[in-house]
């Protein structure tokens, strides 16, 4: 008895998750065809031109926004920013940095901050506990 692989079919939005691009700027057969878990592979390994450009030059996902601009997607939301922007947006954005994008750049960088400090609390209180004499 021989098992057949089935082949594994992503939904165009997981698909363009994975690739890290805007799905309504993918060519449409992009767009309107599932992807196997192979040709995501294949486009992962040697991306087309259309890929390359979309993800060089946008229009970006949320995702890809708030990363390039060193906010969370919530932020990019309290500021109203919640569509699709291209490099070239961004980088104006980077360059004028309006008062929001300021603001939420410190943020961010709290809650790094924060994220740091805890884990060093937790790294620190695991050495102490390892070096703790065990009561047997």
């Amino acid at each position: 008895m021989t098992s057949s692989k089935k082949t594994q079919i992503l939904k165009p939005a997981t698909a363009a998750k994975k690739l890290g691009i805007y799905l309504p700027a993918a060519p449409e057969s992009f767009r309107t065809e599932p992807v196997t878990r192979e040709s995501l592979a294949a486009l992962l390994q040697d991306p087309p031109v259309w890929l390359t450009e979309l993800r060089a030059t946008g229009p970006h996902p949320r995702q890809i926004v708030a990363e390039k601009l060193g906010v969370s997607i919530s932020g990019l939301a309290r500021s109203g920013l919640d569509e699709a922007l291209t490099t070239s947006e961004i980088d104006e954005l980077m360059e004028n940095r309006p008062d929001w994008l300021r603001h939420e750049r410190d943020v961010q960088a709290g809650v790094r901050s924060e994220a740091r400090r805890l884990k060093s609390e937790a790294t620190d209180r695991q050495t102490t506990e390892a070096e703790a004499p065990s009561e047997g």
